[in-house]
């Protein structure tokens, strides 16, 4: 396994590791952006390679320095890149073409190109500072591959030219069939550049692919001269980058590309303003692709947003020294913790490498055959496209990602990459909507004779609930309820509204809603109340933090109103409660038939008991009342009674830390309570407080252990039907939970 591929420490390299990480990640950033700064400038003539071989080295440089410095990611290296490259060349190739009506000649472009970079900058470090850091990551990796193999597609197009050294403004498809206008030396010397690249990472990853490209095509260049004399000059020779284009001091070069902007009219600002929005999106997607993946290697978690900002003030250092912007880029990074670079500095000492590069080697690097960049730019290029694309067509539910990566590369092949970009923002929205339906927003659904209140009932109340529970339904959503969903939850839940008078809706789960969804609220509500129902609510978001108040928006919407409006209850088991009560009402149960005390007798308990038995048990119970919000007994008490609740209501809270308590059970008139520290004389587990005023019977365990030695048959009666009440309550368990655990 190669060190670029094993798990490293971040934080942990010395100044002499970060030297070495930063010289071995020039050596390959220097190359590809010297190809890129060409790449660029060539589009507008043949005659600026020079320049734009001097452009990529000041963007390298100029990056290198600064974007570590600002954003901190350890080990990362930031440099000129394809996207860059391709964006600006379609731009320069748009505005030299007369796109938008007005034919632009160099002169006029080159300052609306360094305009888009200087927007492109102050763009990127706006995402950084307004937290854009985390929306970017969301952009569907369909669309970004899609865009890349774009690019990477439009490369190869613009160096197979220079590849075969055809005269400008012949057509690729006449010259690929031409031989005869081929320049072979330029073409052998990026066959054997394409040819090192590919083969070298078989012999060693020692030295970075690029750079033994580099070499071999330059040795090859030089070992075709004595066959062909021009090839050693260098004025005029149009397979070589020529003598490095500088002129004055830098002030004057800056002032030189900021006057010219001064001059620009709202007409061509609007032709550069989706340019610049384009490349800084894709500027920033490149930076944090090449961060999550810097993080797998290194254990470590950048902060997105502060190397947007570093990345956006890299880019602004690069169009105040006249360079081409960049990005954080994966080669040069991961040869920069392959040898050692583990920290910021090491960024930084490759920017000085960079600076040192360019005073010591420009001489040199006027020599690089134009061929040798050109192969190493296919190559990449190769890199960038995403083949894996074509597996995606052998599965059913992969066509349509095809179909996507495949519909922005022909925008950008077709028309240019600015309108890819506009396709890729919409086919994002598509494949969102795609998602949203593709799935139901429904996460569970049960009605009330599936699943109950956590109130524990009488028997004949049971039945009553599990012969008219389908009058309740109960819905846990999930995901956004939006237009693209809400046709989708009212077909699903169309046989119940026909059916049904009560359905609950809990939104626990939900991230959004819009208008459409509060308008099928709406409908929902209204054929609920044309049978005497009702649509309830709850589990409503309303946290600061999660930024979503769905109560108060639809209170603002007129959803949720005194009267007769949609119902909210604070918990999902008040709600069944709710439900449950009205149609208890609805059944013949009334409040009234509530409100009498219980006598022994009618308890389940002690039913069929004779008089004599019942006069016994008499002599063992005691009366108690409590108040509301009293305690019956507390997590932690000691105590052996079995509580039956004559009137009112008791709730069973488990205490949690913090104060808070989870509430386990409502026991409800004609319910018993203590029935485990009656079995085994154990500590309770639970509170118990009364809901409401509330009468009850207290039956002692060992004041019953004294009747259950005169009566044996009446004690076991009585722990028998105390098991069976027991058993039922652990199968209403079981059913809350099945619920709980399905997916």
């Amino acid at each position: 396994m190669s060190k670029a591929n094993e798990h490293i420490e971040a934080g942990t390299s010395s100044w002499s590791d970060d030297v070495w990480g930063g010289l071995a990640a020039m050596l390959v950033a220097l190359p590809s952006s010297v190809a890129f700064g060409i790449l660029v400038y060539t589009a507008l003539g043949q005659e600026y390679a020079g320049q734009g071989a001097m452009a990529g080295l000041l963007g390298a440089a100029a990056l290198g320095i600064v974007a570590p410095l600002c954003g901190r990611t350890g080990g990362l290296i930031s440099a000129p890149c394809a996207p860059a490259a391709a964006v600006l060349t379609a731009l320069i190739a748009g505005l030299l073409s007369g796109e938008g009506g007005v034919k632009l000649g160099p002169e006029a472009i080159m300052p609306m190109v360094a305009l888009t970079v200087l927007l492109s900058a102050l763009l990127q470090t706006i995402y950084g500072i307004v937290g854009g850091g985390r929306l970017i990551k969301f952009i569907p990796y369909q669309v970004v591959s899609g865009y890349l193999s774009g690019v990477g597609l439009l490369i190869a197009i613009g160096q197979l030219p220079k590849l075969l050294g055809l005269p400008k403004g012949i057509p690729l498809a006449r010259g690929l069939i031409s031989p005869e206008l081929w320049k072979f030396q330029g073409l052998t010397v990026g066959i054997v550049t394409m040819t090192v690249m590919a083969l070298a990472p078989l012999v060693t990853k020692k030295i970075p692919a690029v750079i033994l490209g580099l070499f071999g095509g330059i040795l090859t260049y030089f070992a075709l001269a004595p066959f062909s004399p021009g090839l050693l000059e260098l004025n005029g020779n149009p397979l070589i980058i020529g003598p490095l284009q500088t002129s004055g001091s830098f002030l004057d070069a800056v002032s030189n590309r900021i006057l010219p902007m001064l001059q620009i009219d709202i007409a061509s600002f609007g032709r550069i303003l989706v340019p610049a929005l384009t490349l800084s999106v894709l500027l920033s997607i490149d930076t944090l692709k090449t961060c999550v993946g810097l993080d797998v290697q290194m254990r470590s978690r950048h902060n997105s947003n502060r190397e947007l900002i570093g990345q956006g003030l890299g880019n602004l250092a690069s169009f105040f020294v006249g360079g081409i912007p960049g990005a954080g880029t994966m080669g040069p990074t991961l040869v920069n913790i392959a040898s050692g670079g583990r920290t910021f500095r090491s960024g930084v000492i490759e920017g000085l490498f960079v600076v040192l590069a360019l005073l010591l080697l420009s001489t040199l690097i006027a020599w690089v055959p134009i061929g040798a960049l050109a192969g190493i730019l296919l190559m990449i290029a190769w890199r960038m496209f995403d083949k894996n694309m074509i597996h995606l067509l052998r599965y059913p539910a992969g066509r349509l990602d095809f179909c996507v990566i495949a519909g922005v590369v022909l925008v950008a092949l077709t028309v240019d990459l600015i309108a890819a970009s506009g396709v890729g923002i919409a086919l994002a929205i598509l494949l969102f909507i795609r998602d949203q339906v593709r799935g139901s927003v429904i996460r569970r659904k049960r009605y009330l004779n599936q699943m109950s209140s956590k109130t524990r009932r009488q028997a004949s109340d049971r039945e009553i609930l599990k012969r008219d529970g389908g009058q309740g339904v109960f819905c846990e959503l999930q995901g956004n309820l939006f237009f693209g969903t809400a046709d989708q939850l009212f077909s699903q839940l169309e046989p119940d509204l026909r059916t049904s008078r009560f359905l609950l809706l809990d939104m626990r789960h939900v991230q959004s809603i819009d208008y459409t969804a509060v308008h099928l609220f709406e409908q929902m509500h209204a054929r609920l109340a044309e049978r005497g129902g009702q649509l309830l609510f709850s589990g409503m978001p309303s946290g600061v933090l999660e930024q979503r108040d769905f109560e108060r928006y639809l209170e603002q919407m007129g959803l949720v109103h005194e009267g007769n409006g949609v119902m909210i209850r604070e918990t999902q088991d008040s709600a069944l409660e709710w439900m449950e009560e009205r149609i208890l009402e609805t059944a013949g149960v009334t409040a009234a038939d509530q409100e009498g005390l219980m006598e022994l007798k009618d308890f389940r308990l002690f039913r069929e008991f004779s008089a004599d038995d019942l006069a016994s048990l008499a002599g063992c119970i005691g009366e108690l009342s409590l108040r509301q919000g009293e305690k019956a007994f507390c997590s932690g008490d000691t105590g052996d009674e079995l509580y039956l609740v004559r009137r009112g209501t008791l709730r069973v809270l488990l205490p949690l830390e913090g104060g808070k308590y989870h509430h386990l059970a409502t026991v409800c008139r004609g319910g018993v309570i203590g029935e485990l520290a009656f079995l085994d004389r154990g500590i309770r587990s639970a509170d118990v407080d009364a809901k409401v005023d509330t009468d009850l019977y207290v039956l002692s365990r060992s004041r019953f252990n004294e009747l259950a030695r005169a009566n044996a048959a009446m004690g076991v009666q009585v722990f028998a039907r105390l098991a069976l009440s027991i058993a039922e309550s652990l199968r209403q368990t079981d059913a809350e939970l099945r619920v709980l655990e399905e997916r």
